[in-house]
């Protein structure tokens, strides 16, 4: 990097801060009383009691969810409506998963009877070819009770808010029926906000798939398992508060030796100290704000660092794989 940018560098560089070697990072992160009870909205609960009326309809159930927490933040809800009807869950966004990990993830997801799995990246149609075949071959050897007549496939596609639900529903028309897009795409939780009408997605079998809002669990106990869907978008940043979301990123970074924000940012070293990190991100991407100070001669402004916008830019670098590739689980 040069010019500015590069000065900059060096200026954050020189501005010091702690420095830290192998083993001298946090053991445990402090979440500091937080209630995730704020963090979800009311409008999921109608979304649920819409899903569950359309489920004598479904003949298998796709559930997606993101490959960076594939055991964190599954609604038990969704797992207990799924009944006896077959089962596949999707991981999405395996690119931006570590693939190291995938192994791992398979025997323990295993152990929790979740035995027909597949990874899949939606925006590029990665392994998304697996899943109809697959879907076909459970449902077929399936009982299908009062659908038994029907030679078509109705398949409800259900997850958490932001996994990619729509992505692959669109995927899915992309590689079957040479179709663009039937449902809306957001980079955001809750763009589908109803259960939609049934989407053709392929010919041969004839197979319709049911776009449904996302819903997260109507509790959740554990503090950390709501920071880690925030940090994949599960959650809106502002509930949680994007201060708190870097920071518990820096934390887990450090603490699985993932230090690819080092390389990206030019830190001199990785370091445990989020205020530290996010003083040298603004100072590279030149993230400053104009505050007015109250002197004695009167009102003036003053140019001081942005670290909202610099703990905004690092979640976003995370969320588009610009850290590394990183499983939170």
């Amino acid at each position: 990097m040069t010019g500015r940018a590069g000065s900059l560098r060096a200026a954050a560089a020189a501005a010091g801060g702690p420095r830290w070697g192998p083993g001298a990072f946090r053991a445990r992160f402090d979440f500091g009383g937080r209630d995730v009870a704020s963090w979800f909205p009311g409008h999921m609960a109608k979304g649920l009691r819409q899903m569950r009326g359309s489920l004598r309809r479904a003949d298998c159930l796709v559930e997606v969810h993101d490959a960076r927490i594939p055991l964190s933040g599954r609604n038990p809800m969704l797992q207990e409506a799924l009944g006896i009807r077959p089962h596949v869950l999707v991981l999405n966004k395996m690119d931006l998963a570590d693939p190291r990990q995938q192994l791992k993830v398979l025997e323990q997801l295993k152990q929790q009877g979740c035995s027909h799995v597949v990874f899949a990246d939606c925006q590029r149609d990665s392994n998304v070819k697996k899943i109809v075949p697959l879907v076909a071959k459970l449902v077929s050897s399936s009982p299908r009770y009062d659908r038994a007549e029907n030679a078509e496939y109705n398949i409800m596609v259900i997850g958490v808010p932001n996994v990619g639900k729509s992505s692959l529903i669109n995927s899915l028309r992309r590689l079957h029926l040479r179709k663009g897009k039937a449902t809306a795409v957001g980079g955001e939780p809750g763009v589908t906000k109803a259960v939609l009408t049934r989407i053709q997605v392929c010919e041969t079998p004839l197979m319709y798939l049911v776009d449904t809002p996302g819903v997260l669990p109507p509790k959740l106990g554990d503090v950390e398992m709501g920071m880690k869907l925030a940090l994949c978008g599960a959650i809106r940043d502002h509930l949680v508060g994007e201060d708190i979301m870097a920071d518990y990123l820096l934390y887990t970074l450090n603490r699985q030796q993932q230090f690819g924000y080092v390389q990206h940012y030019g830190l001199p070293e990785a370091s445990d100290d989020i205020g530290h990190v996010l003083k040298h991100v603004a100072l590279i991407l030149g993230k400053t704000q104009k505050v007015k100070v109250l002197t004695g001669t009167g009102n003036v402004n003053v140019t001081m660092l942005n670290y909202s916008a610099a703990a905004y830019e690092f979640l976003r670098a995370f969320r588009a794989g610009r850290l590394g590739r990183v499983t939170l689980d």
